[in-house]
């Protein structure tokens, strides 16, 4: 018997699908945000190397989507980046083609790929918004990475102008919560910051920060995005990326940050700012206007209650947290 119309379930695919934000939407999906016409199947690199047109085109074979969340790539903090820009591009165009021409092929109704602010041009004028993404070269630490993460724009507007496809992205600003990459070396820097203050409060030494302290983030609480990247599969339309991300007046420094998980950690040691890391880029204020217009009314958890319970995470699973 055929199914009412309007009642055609969706096959929802998420590459990356054990990361930090493919975690989140796993929780905030079986946590109640998760409708019944909707089947969801979060993959790894486990299930099928990205890299391999074969591999990819297997993956669709088997789970035959109607949507999927691209959020597969090879990713790394500052220094990571710097040390191997060529394999940063190289990795992440074969991952981004492979899964949008399979989903191009199978017929998916509705991509959603997720990008970076890092993308955006270095010399700028703030904030930035999704017309800019094109506007210059990116800041030169991360480059490969950057560039490859913008190709998908293109690649999304190609599919749409020539075939019609409803292929789009999302932009978050700097994502942090449980289950991240808490690592010293190739971390972001708020997941480092707990990792670094866990050892420090453990050992009884004093907590070393990387930089000035001074450049300003905008934070978003990965649970947070999630519930926005679930409005984006639902509702968005437009083929045009849309910034994911608190206002600019929630931008915090690097030093706050710090000083957000002293307190979350309770730690009481000294804290010290090596100055002779690099800051990485100073700012990349993003505007959250086009999401403010579409969602006036969406709340976002308070940083330091953000800070406060991925803290808490990090403390009660320290043991199988990536780091």
């Amino acid at each position: 018997m055929a199914e009412p119309a309007g009642t055609k379930p969706k096959r929802i695919l998420v590459t990356g699908g054990t990361g930090l934000v493919g975690r989140a939407i796993e929780k905030v999906v079986a946590d109640g945000e998760g409708r019944p016409d909707e089947e969801w199947n979060f993959v790894c690199s486990k299930d099928a190397d990205l890299t391999s047109a074969a591999e990819t085109r297997a993956l669709y074979e088997k789970y035959r989507p109607t949507h999927v969340i691209h959020l597969a790539a090879l990713v790394g903090g500052l220094f990571k980046n710097i040390k191997y820009n060529l394999d940063f591009w190289r990795r992440n165009v074969h991952i981004n083609d492979n899964v949008l021409h399979s989903a191009y092929e199978f017929g998916v109704q509705k991509v959603v790929s997720c990008l970076s602010t890092c993308i955006f041009p270095d010399k700028t004028t703030y904030p930035i918004d999704e017309s800019m993404i094109h506007n210059g070269p990116p800041h030169s630490s991360n480059f490969g990475y950057s560039y490859a993460k913008r190709m998908i724009d293109i690649q999304n507007r190609g599919y749409f102008e020539q075939h019609g496809c409803r292929f789009t992205a999302v932009i978050p600003t700097n994502v942090f919560g449980p289950h991240d990459n808490y690592n010293i070396e190739d971390g972001h820097v708020l997941p480092g910051l707990i990792h670094k203050v866990y050892l420090a409060k453990k050992n009884g030494t004093a907590l070393t920060v990387w930089g000035t302290g001074k450049p300003r983030r905008q934070f978003i609480y990965s649970l947070d995005l999630a519930r926005l990247f679930l409005w984006v599969l639902r509702e968005y339309d437009e083929v045009e990326p849309i910034i994911l991300s608190v206002g600019e007046e929630d931008e915090v420094s690097i030093r706050e940050a710090a000083e957000s998980v002293v307190e979350a950690m309770d730690f009481k040691g000294e804290v010290i700012f090596d100055t002779t890391k690099s800051d990485g880029q100073f700012k990349k204020t993003a505007s959250n206007g086009k999401l403010r217009r579409c969602l006036p009314n969406f709340q976002f958890t308070p940083f330091k209650q953000a800070v406060k319970e991925t803290c808490d995470w990090f403390n009660v699973h320290y043991d199988i947290a990536r780091k």
